[in-house]
């Protein structure tokens, strides 16, 4: 009887009885798998478009088996990567970390990276800020789970090439407004405790003399459905969502 494979990492497991004289290569090839998912670190270029990670049967290569994942790259569009959903054992289940290296294009652009299951729908990915580091859950059949955001994203929006931003959960936004007002726009479809922070890093003609707007994109702004507007110099605010009925709360303010 052939070998079979675990769930998971895709370990070869051998049939008692089968595949003599190979145990030694079998057994530190599976040892090796072991140590990368408890301690392996791998780079992935991202550039547009979807990157598939592996979970290759018995492979000691397999990209989407190591526990660190740094993507980087220069992004020439939305970008996105994908944990399998299943192996040849069955349901895959994957913890690791993923931190952002990528370079997102242009200053006039703002491309997205997102995480994601294989077979997971759009709004359900998760969304990496950029250089930010996440602990990811991929749980096979069910979508992948953002468990923690170990280092929030921190990304500058500068009124001379950029004067409008969607901001993805979790993000920390420095606003530059010198030039121009700006428009920070909010995540379209937030989950209860999502968080972005707004702040004025303007050297001159801050928020008082261009405004930082931010758009509520479909969501209330402490209940009302309007957008807000931050007006005073070296303004600093921090929005969570609630809920659908008060929608985005103002969690801290220093004005």
């Amino acid at each position: 009887m052939a070998s079979t494979y675990s769930t998971d990492l895709s370990l070869e497991l051998v049939t008692t009885g089968e595949k003599a004289g190979l145990w030694g290569s079998i057994t530190n090839t599976n040892l090796q798998l072991l140590q990368t998912a408890t301690s392996g670190y791998v780079e992935v270029t991202l550039s547009s478009g979807n990157t598939n990670l592996s979970l290759a049967d018995g492979s000691s290569s397999a990209d989407g088996k190591n526990l660190y994942i740094k993507v980087v790259g220069t992004l020439s569009g939305n970008a996105s990567l994908t944990m399998p959903a299943s192996t040849t054992g069955g349901n895959a289940n994957r913890v690791f970390f993923v931190e952002d290296g990528t370079t997102r294009g242009t200053a006039a652009e703002s491309w997205t990276v997102t995480l994601l299951t294989t077979g997971q729908a759009g709004a359900t990915q998760v969304p990496l800020p950029e250089g930010s580091t996440a602990l990811v859950y991929s749980r096979g059949s069910v979508p992948a789970t953002t468990l923690g955001m170990l280092q929030k994203g921190m990304t500058s929006v500068t009124a001379a090439s950029k004067v409008a931003y969607t901001a993805v959960a979790g993000d920390q936004i420095v606003v530059d407004t010198v030039a121009n007002p700006v428009t920070i726009t909010l995540p379209l479809s937030p989950a209860v405790g999502d968080e972005v922070t707004i702040m004025d890093g303007s050297a001159s003609n801050g928020f008082a003399t261009n405004n930082c707007i931010i758009a509520r994109n479909s969501q209330p702004i402490e209940g009302d459905a309007i957008n807000d507007t931050l007006a005073t110099n070296n303004q600093c605010v921090t929005l969570i969502y609630s809920n659908a009925t008060k929608g985005w709360l103002y969690k801290s303010t220093n004005q």
